[in-house]
């Protein structure tokens, strides 16, 4: 029975979310690269669900998925106890990021979705409950121009409820506390670039580029990749090894899964600069560029960039 669990809304319709569903993908023992596990803890996350709530009360909401947001991204509730198609949704927030909540199909176009199985996927019956960012992006120009203009800096932590209604007088809620938001360059070629132009680029929208525990809870010192020195090192709760193993509030791809599966999100799907020359792949996977900060940076191969705020 799940009206036992503590990390469920118990509410007296019986209405509850159980699990938040990002991209699964990279999220279990068998689908990264080299046998890498990128399943966390089983009190955080399950292979096949997502994410578990662990709180649900406000001045908690800070322990739930997601911590890191990005326009466009959106994750899956699993509401039990109700027809969620008959839940009606308001959101709770103040400040320059919002959250949409929609009754909608699965995206059916390529990978998108690529976590959902395909019986389900391409069932035209089968609806999910998703949240959805919207928030400061990059505009086809800003990304096309070496110095592009200021973008708008989101005023961080942002605390969002999201309250579902069933017009008898029941209600589920979910929250969560975005404390980091990302811009990204862009997916193609014309996007990519050496690791000084994409440090300006960011600089110029008034973001930084994105540090390694930023985005990967990778652990330095396990693989020549990835060495412990000068003080680098991946988020916390750190890893196995160098790959993100999900958790939440442990840096943006360690929480959202491969970016690239979602819909159109603009993001490189691999092969991004970090502030501290290294490169970082799909899985959280650091790759040691040779780099130092006294290497002439002309030389630097162009990679792609995800900036940060803060």
């Amino acid at each position: 029975m799940h009206n036992n669990r503590s990390d469920a809304i118990i509410l007296p319709s019986s209405m509850f979310v159980n699990y938040v569903r990002p991209n699964l993908r990279f999220g279990n023992s068998h689908d990264g690269f080299w046998g890498n596990n990128h399943a966390g803890p089983p009190n955080i996350w399950d292979p096949d669900k997502g994410f578990l709530v662990q709180a649900t009360n406000l001045p908690d909401y800070e322990l739930n998925f997601p911590t890191t947001g990005l326009d466009g991204l959106y994750f899956d509730l699993d509401i039990e106890g109700e027809d969620a198609s008959q839940l009606t949704w308001y959101v709770e927030t103040e400040g320059d990021i919002k959250a949409t909540v929609s009754w909608t199909r699965p995206i059916q176009l390529g990978d998108s979705d690529i976590w959902i199985p395909p019986h389900q996927k391409y069932n035209p019956d089968y609806y999910v409950t998703r949240v959805t960012l919207h928030g400061p992006s990059a505009s086809p120009s800003q990304r096309n121009s070496d110095f592009p203009s200021r973008l708008k800096v989101p005023s961080l932590p942002q605390t969002f409820e999201l309250v579902g209604t069933d017009g008898r007088g029941n209600a589920v809620k979910y929250g969560f506390v975005l404390k980091q938001w990302f811009v990204s360059r862009g997916l193609d070629y014309y996007h990519i670039a050496g690791f000084s132009e994409q440090s300006t680029w960011c600089d110029s929208l008034g973001y930084k580029m994105s540090r390694i525990s930023d985005l990967t809870n990778a652990k330095c010192g396990v693989d020549d990749n990835f060495p412990c020195k000068n003080g680098v090192d991946g988020a916390t709760p750190s890893s196995e090894g160098n790959f993100f193993q999900r958790q939440i509030g442990a840096g943006f791809f360690t929480e959202w899964g491969v970016v690239g599966d979602y819909g159109e999100t603009p993001v490189p799907l691999q092969h991004l600069w970090t502030s501290e020359l290294y490169m970082i792949m799909d899985g959280g996977i650091i790759m040691n560029t040779g780099l130092d900060v006294a290497d002439d940076m002309s030389m630097s191969p162009p990679l792609g960039v995800i900036c940060r705020t803060p």
